[in-house]
Formats: C-alpha cells, sequence, structure tokens
C-alpha cells in the first residue's frame, strides 16, 4: 500500500513553461517535483539516495506528482548519471506514461532553475559551481561556465582546471589526497611523503603517491568543491571530512576572520597566467598557480593561513569574473545566472557579484528554491520542457 503523500503548495513561475514535465532530482538532497503551466510543484526533501527509506520516499513523491497533474505528462526529466535510482524511476515513469526520458546534464539544470524563477526568455550565461555533475563527456564536471538558450539548449564554454582523485570518490572526504593530488599536478609528487607522512602516516601517503604515478583509480574532476578542498588540505585546515563542505566551510570562516581584521582585503590577489597555459578559465587566474602560492605559505602562521585562505576566494572569484566577462563581451550577453552548492559560500557569491555588476551585467541566483542539489528538479523539468516543445515544433514543421 502507498503512503499518503502531502504535497506543498505550488510555486507560481512568472511565465508558464510550454509542456508538463515530470522531474525526479538527482542524487544528492533529492527533491521531484512538477512542472505545470506557470506552477512547480515540488516535494518533501528526501535526503540523498542512498538508502532504502529515501528511495521509497522519493517512489511515493513521484506517484503523488503524477496524480497532482492537471492534465496528461509530456516528459519525465532526470540526471544524466545512469546508476541513480532516480534516473531509473525516470525511465520507469516515462515507460509507464508512453512519454519521452530526458536526461539533463546536471550543471545545465542549476542554472535552468534560476531561467524558471527569474521567466529569462533569452540566451543567458551562467556559472555553475559544486562538487561532482556526469558531463556531457562522461567526466565529473563542476566549476562550468555555460551558455543557455531558451530551446534547453547549452554550450560549455570553459571550466575549471581538472584535479586527479586519487581513490575516487573518497578524495572528497579526506582532503589530504586532494593536497597530494596538487603536488603531484605541479610536477612536485616527491615531496607528497614528506609533507603527508607526518599528517597520515608513511603507508598511506606512500600508497596514493603510487596511485598517482601510474594513474589508477584517478579519475579526474573539473568540480570547484574539490578546488575548495585541496585549498583548505594545503592550508592544515582539514585532513579528513566528517560532514559533507566540512573543509570548504573551515575556509570560508578563516578567510572570513582574516578580512574582518584586514578589510582592504588581498592586496596584489594572486599570479596569473596566459590563455593557454592549462592553469584555468580562459582568460582568468590559473588554479595551479594559486596552489603553488599557498604551497609556500608558512600554515604554521595563522596570519598567513587566514591571508591564503582570502587569497584563494578572492583570486577564484575573480578567475570566474574574467571569464565570464570575456564571453559576455564576445556574445553580446548581459544576464548571468549562478548555481550550484558553492554559492552557498557567501564570500565567493559577494566578490564575484560585486565584479559582474560593476560591469553592468544582471546576476541572477535562485531565490525560492536551493541553489544546491534540492532545487534541482526544477531546472531539470524547464530544460526538458523547452527541449520537448522544440522538438514538437521541428516535427510540425517537418510533417508540412
Amino acid at each position: 500500500m502507498t503512503a499518503t503523500v502531502t504535497l506543498p503548495p505550488p510555486l507560481h513561475l512568472p511565465r508558464a513553461a510550454p509542456k508538463r514535465v515530470l522531474a525526479v532530482g538527482a542524487w544528492l538532497k533529492n527533491t521531484a517535483g512538477l512542472l505545470d503551466g506557470d506552477r512547480y510543484t515540488a516535494s518533501a526533501l528526501h535526503g540523498d539516495l542512498g538508502t532504502p527509506d529515501a528511495c521509497a520516499a522519493l517512489e511515493a513523491s513521484v506517484e503523488a506528482l503524477v496524480r497532482d497533474a492537471r492534465g496528461p505528462i509530456d516528459a519525465v526529466a532526470h540526471d544524466l548519471h545512469p546508476d541513480f535510482h532516480s534516473t531509473r524511476l525516470a525511465l520507469h515513469w516515462a515507460d509507464r506514461l508512453g512519454v519521452p526520458a530526458i536526461g539533463v546534464q546536471h550543471h545545465h539544470a542549476h542554472l535552468s532553475v534560476v531561467q524558471a524563477e527569474r521567466g529569462l526568455d533569452g540566451p543567458l550565461l551562467g556559472l555553475a559551481l559544486d562538487g561532482v555533475g556526469l558531463g556531457t563527456d562522461g567526466t565529473a564536471w563542476g566549476g562550468e561556465l555555460l551558455r543557455l538558450d531558451p530551446d534547453g539548449g547549452v554550450e560549455r564554454l570553459a571550466h575549471l582546471p581538472p584535479l586527479a582523485l586519487p581513490g575516487g570518490d573518497v578524495a572528497a572526504r579526506e582532503p589530504w589526497r586532494l593536497v597530494a593530488a596538487v603536488l603531484h599536478g605541479l610536477g612536485r609528487g616527491d615531496e607528497i611523503e614528506a609533507r603527508l607522512a607526518p599528517v597520515v602516516g608513511a603507508a598511506a601517503a606512500q600508497g596514493v603517491r603510487g596511485m598517482l604515478a601510474r594513474g589508477l583509480n584517478c579519475p579526474v574532476s573539473t568540480g570547484a568543491g574539490r578546488w575548495f578542498d585541496a585549498a583548505a588540505g594545503v592550508l592544515g585546515l582539514s585532513v579528513r571530512q566528517r560532514e559533507e563542505a566540512e573543509a570548504a566551510v573551515a575556509l570560508e570562516r578563516c578567510a572570513a576572520a582574516w578580512l574582518a581584521r584586514h578589510p582592504e582585503g588581498v592586496v596584489g590577489v594572486g599570479p596569473r597566467v596566459r590563455e593557454g597555459d592549462g592553469g584555468g578559465l580562459t582568460g582568468g587566474l590559473g588554479m595551479w598557480a594559486l596552489m603553488e602560492a599557498l604551497l609556500a605559505l608558512d600554515v604554521h602562521d595563522a596570519d598567513a593561513r587566514g591571508r591564503g585562505a582570502a587569497l584563494f576566494h578572492w583570486a577564484l572569484a575573480d578567475a570566474l569574473a574574467d571569464a565570464t566577462l570575456a564571453a559576455a563581451t564576445r556574445d553580446g550577453l548581459h544576464e548571468v545566472a549562478l548555481g550550484g552548492g558553492c554559492f552557498f559560500n557567501r564570500l565567493l557569491s559577494q566578490r564575484l557579484t560585486a565584479r559582474l555588476t560593476a560591469a553592468d551585467l544582471r546576476v541572477h541566483r535562485p531565490l525560492a528554491v536551493s541553489c544546491g542539489d534540492a532545487g534541482l528538479a526544477l531546472g531539470q523539468a524547464w530544460v526538458a520542457a523547452a527541449m520537448t516543445a522544440t522538438a514538437s515544433r521541428n516535427h510540425l514543421s517537418t510533417e508540412t
């Protein structure tokens, strides 16, 4: 017997979607949603889909959303990752309803939340920053500059450089592994054991060095969250994380405390690289050069550690701003969307927004739903509605 699910009141959008779409969210902080004209109804938060209870709650919510629809559903939207329970559920319901199942890239969905909430009907730029999401090339993304078009199209313009994750997903929980990846990426792999053995033990440090040297179980990711973790590790603020985003929060707190004592900010924000050096976003600061600067600091000196944390935030914000401004100038665009869990970070958000608005760009971020994965289903639904409407128009034009 299916549990009774009470849905919250719908969110009213400034512009109606062209198709009615059910969206099932992703893996972390899962919610589902129904986009129905100018109404968007979100389910309760189910949490991460790593437990049977969370999966069952999602299934019950989807049934309730289908019953709540005011007419036939035109498509079911889901994340690109094929192994998520939400993806499998989307395929099941698409087959049951006889409609298309549409995979929407994770970061495209984050940014399309803003399109839906603000009723933006023209092309725009978007910065999507989070821990991870499967990209269209099969690799892990998470530090992306995208161009979004109103028909559901998207183009990847630039991204943070890929960082190796020794041990795969475990690297997201153990920032010391990312310190090793940074040293290896800088050609300083012979420093890994000297720097990390006193912290994690000689065997662990030696093992990770070997993995990196041989490229074994070291997938790469452009995720901004992993660069935050790496910076926190380099500055000695986090070795292992007990909770999600613990390292990033420690890094932000350290930076905020230093900036409170130094209101002038970080003078001489950081080393920049030429376009093509492979260090960072086009036209922006090289992440590898930034890591070199952080590695040179005395992390036992609290003031130096604080300055390094502030430097990371300001330099990353400036790199993102530079790349966005270059794209805006090239394409004549004035709207910028911000999405992804890294925008819970106030220092990054404020610095980046200030840079963009000073250049007369209009900056938008989610308001009524989360900028993180809990709001993702709205973006999935909005993209799928646009894609389905475009496909319908193309089909009609072909027939005539």
